[in-house]
């Protein structure tokens, strides 16, 4: 094989997916609740953003930055109205690059005295090495090292540490980088206590926040940003996944007053924003919106099914909007293979965390018939 692995795919030869299943060669049916780990905010193949995306690339499938795409202004405007603010918006490749944008932003910008940027314990911003520098799994940051100096890390949702760190080293902080529901992290949401404190210190001691969107944005959790839940003003927004409706794109959403921090060559990209990606994006923000009240009530549906689970092997049920996780007591290495025998396909972290991102238009009865199945495999297991 000439392919290197970097993965454990599922032994799947796949005919063709749509909605929230995928059929293989053999005529056997998955219910997918990866929904591209995320990408698929309308699930496979949905027709109409399948031919918006192909009017697209009857017209053209790339340009240059060299000339302007009507749809990317059209995506960052809309992009920047969902904060309430003004801004501006720089487009990436993805989400990874989005965060590298921001960090070269928050370089730009430090000085010797205020340097440090704060990331926190489970976190997950991306792969390259700069995002490497703020991710909070050590298994993934560490035969990387040594990585971007500067950057400090902190228990998640531990006000008490938080506190007393900033109480020290407020005055040296540029930067706060957060997902307000980690995903690789086991999706955790941020706890009120906490957003309170970084709220607090944040308008003591006016430094940059980030909020990482790439997962829990794009209405994920029911609202168009995660952030939205909990009451926070972040200066820097960062989105990718979702966004492009299934295709390559992330943003970074520089909110004022740092908006015009970067220059003309400071920053930019062959191929973002790609035009057909920006297609898939100029539908997704015109048609999220209306799915938002629908993604909370099949989120409480989907709990409240999860709950009735007969199974004692489970620990915790949690998350918000259609971003869940059912966290085992014990770790099942085999799970996600069992899983895929029955027809579920399910993302397994930590050894022993289901984490849940299906389509958000997913249908009832696909939810019932994925829950069963879970039951059903949870009961068999050893």
């Amino acid at each position: 094989m000439s392919l290197l692995k970097l993965y454990s795919s599922f032994p799947l030869k796949i005919d063709y997916a749509q909605k929230s299943q995928i059929f293989d060669k053999n005529g056997r049916v998955y219910i997918d609740t990866f929904s591209g780990i995320g990408a698929l905010p309308f699930g496979h193949s949905h027709p109409e953003l399948i031919n918006t995306m192909k009017r697209k690339m009857e017209r053209y499938t790339h340009l240059s930055n060299f000339i302007l795409d009507d749809d990317a202004v059209y995506v960052a405007q809309k992009l920047i109205r969902f904060t309430g603010q003004k801004g501006l918006v720089y487009f990436s490749n993805s989400g990874a690059e989005a965060i590298e944008a921001a960090l070269k932003l928050i370089r730009k910008i430090s000085t010797k005295g205020k340097n440090k940027i704060v990331y926190f314990s489970g976190a997950f911003h991306g792969r390259t090495l700069g995002a490497l520098s703020i991710n909070g799994i050590k298994k993934q940051r560490e035969p990387f090292l040594p990585l971007l100096s500067d950057t400090v890390e902190l228990p998640f949702n531990d006000t008490n540490r938080f506190n007393a760190y900033m109480e020290e080293h407020a005055k040296s902080t540029i930067a706060l980088v957060l997902e307000t529901v980690q995903g690789a992290g086991g999706v955790k949401p941020l706890n009120s206590e906490f957003a309170n404190a970084i709220r607090n210190w944040k308008q003591r001691y006016n430094f940059l926040l980030v909020c990482d969107e790439i997962q829990a944005g794009m209405g994920r959790t029911g609202k168009i940003f995660s952030y939205q839940h909990f009451s926070l003003s972040p200066d820097l927004i960062t989105v990718a996944k979702a966004l492009g409706g299934g295709l390559p794109l992330g943003a970074l959403i520089m909110l004022e007053p740092y908006s015009d921090v970067f220059k003309p060559g400071e920053h930019g990209s062959t191929f973002a924003p790609n035009p057909v990606s920006l297609a898939g994006a100029r539908y997704v923000v015109d048609n999220l919106p209306a799915l938002l009240d629908d993604v909370i009530i099949k989120s409480d549906y989907l709990k409240k099914r999860l709950g009735e689970m007969k199974s004692d092997r489970i620990a915790d049920i949690r998350g918000i909007g259609l971003m869940l996780a059912v966290e085992l007591k014990q770790s099942y290495p085999a799970l996600a293979d069992i899983a895929f025998e029955n027809g579920l396909l399910i993302n397994v972290i930590q050894g022993k965390i289901i984490r849940l991102l299906p389509a958000l238009n997913i249908s009832r009865k696909i939810i019932n018939n994925m829950v069963e199945k879970l039951e059903n495999i949870l009961g068999s297991l050893q």
